[in-house]
């Protein structure tokens, strides 16, 4: 597959924005995979430094950082990350953001879900019997209670925390909604990716926003494999990527009130 030349009429085209470089806007336009992967190369690249309390107070990365590192960390990948989200924002213009009630709807009962199955704790029922068991510490979640961190410094806690909650229902959704079925759904549909609307999926591209959240959320393969096909179901029925973003938001704010009522800090 090869990325599409200033000539090709095919260039994803957007409007342009006078806070960016003309030259930057140009080469998004002449490669549009940047619009989509830039937000989500950041976020990981900066989140392998993330210690795990699993990991011992080490990074998955192994770069031996103290578990008592992780805010700031998490603050930069952040920052790192709603950077990267606006020098890319122009190339987000062509897709449609209404948000219908059903958008909530898929949102409440993906919470449902993934907190249902999470709680089962399929994966490692299963990865278990095969041998597979110590995939998951090294793929367990941060858990870090900002509350249990800073028992004295509720301002601290708190503050985090919202940090928290920024990342998870504002961002997140963002970078990896684009990521996910801006690009790699079309792209395993067509070289000219770039064309396909959004919402038109074959069987390859299903497998594919199924597979590879599945990967990406190694802890929780089995509730990734159905909140994200659900989530596919509601981009095909409604064609609006507005639709896919805010029911991933409200999936990721229901999962952390949750959290914070029961104290299950190992989903977050």
């Amino acid at each position: 597959m090869t990325d599409p030349n200033p000539s090709d009429e095919s260039v994803l085209s957007f409007p342009r924005s006078r806070f960016l470089p003309a030259a930057w806007q140009r080469l998004l336009q002449q490669h549009p995979w940047l619009v989509f992967l830039l937000p989500m190369v950041v976020y990981l690249l900066v989140g392998s430094f993330e210690p795990s309390a699993e990991a011992q107070g080490e990074s998955a990365g192994g770069w031996g950082i103290g578990y008592e590192a992780y805010p700031l960390i998490y603050a930069a990948k952040i920052l790192l990350t709603t950077i990267a989200v606006l020098l890319v924002l122009p190339g987000y213009a062509g897709f449609r953001f209404r948000i219908s009630w059903l958008a909530l709807g898929v949102g409440i009962v993906g919470a449902v879900l993934w907190v249902g199955i999470c709680k089962l704790q399929l994966e490692s029922m299963v990865l278990t019997q095969i041998g597979w068991g110590q995939a998951l510490d090294s793929a367990a979640r941060s858990a870090f209670n900002p509350f249990q961190q800073f028992p004295d410094r509720p301002v601290t806690a708190w503050g985090f925390m919202a940090l928290r909650l920024l990342g998870m229902v504002a961002l997140v959704p963002i970078i990896e909604e684009f990521f996910l079925r801006g690009l790699v759904m079309r792209y395993v549909m067509s070289d000219q990716w770039w064309q396909i609307p959004f919402g038109q999926v074959n069987a390859t591209a299903v497998a594919a926003g199924t597979i590879v959240p599945m990967l990406m959320h190694p802890a929780e393969l089995i509730a990734a494999a159905v909140w994200f096909s659900l989530v596919t179901w509601l981009m095909v029925r409604t064609r609006s990527m507005g639709d896919c973003i805010f029911a991933h938001a409200v999936t990721n704010l229901l999962l952390a009130v949750y959290v914070l009522i029961s104290g299950d800090w190992w989903l977050m």
